[in-house]
């Protein structure tokens, strides 16, 4: 039984790449889509927002100036939004791709009261392009579209199984968080989301739960009320 009616799934690009570290893993995608169309059959509504750092990433262009180099990173978000929807419809979950910059001729121009009647016909909706501006983060869409669409929770799916005092893969004596609040976050500097994003939630009273994707099941563990990850409130 889900613990929650509608919710935000915030996947990474390199999420998407899997071991490959670049591109589509076709095997992660799969993983991950299966338990989307779990988490879509037990009831709940879902909005999905994904990066676009298994394509580009714009700290990588140094010389290129800002906005251009961030206009890119939103062109990648859209090629791995519209393979996540043609294999969740492959799986028979009905979805849309909605983006912030218009393309009309592979996805629909994000409209709210059009994203919130897709929920209604009970179809997932995958928000690209983050805000649509440059300066900012795909972390950044995420807790926009969390707030306009009133979701109950945001969910970060990562690739460490919560929030550490620093980083785990580097300090083998790194302690994990089982709750913070959003001031710990800002304050203490913790990589979760960036600061513009935490505030966003912060202002809007948005839970946020950071959890390991590469766990068993972990999206439909989270959403059914386990307590895996860090929940930041």
């Amino acid at each position: 039984m889900s613990e929650y009616k509608r919710v935000i799934i915030k996947l990474s690009g390199e999420a998407l790449s899997g071991e490959k570290g670049f591109g589509i893993d076709e095997s992660m995608l799969e993983y991950i889509v299966k338990q989307i169309k779990a988490v879509k059959d037990s009831g709940v509504e879902i909005g999905i927002i994904i990066g676009g750092g298994n394509f580009w990433r714009g700290r990588q262009a140094l010389n290129m100036e800002k906005s251009a180099a961030d206009h890119m990173g939103m062109l990648a978000t859209v090629m791995n939004s519209i393979a996540v929807q043609d294999a969740l419809e492959a799986h028979g979950v009905p979805t849309r791709v909605q983006t912030a910059l218009t393309i009309t001729r592979v996805a629909e121009p994000y409209i709210l009261r059009k994203a919130l009647h897709h929920f209604e016909k009970g179809r997932v909706v995958i928000f690209a392009c983050g805000t649509g501006n440059p300066f900012f983060s795909t972390d950044t869409g995420a807790a926009l579209r969390a707030a306009e669409i009133n979701a109950d929770i945001l969910l970060l799916a990562k690739n460490v199984d919560g929030v550490y005092d620093s980083d785990p893969k580097i300090n083998p004596n790194a302690k994990k968080y089982d709750e913070l609040t959003y001031m710990q976050v800002i304050q203490q500097g913790l990589h979760v989301m960036d600061t513009t994003a935490i505030s966003l939630c912060m202002d809007n009273n948005i839970k946020i739960i950071s959890f390991g994707l590469k766990e068993k099941d972990s999206i439909i563990r989270v959403v059914e009320g386990e307590k895996i990850g860090t929940l930041i409130h």
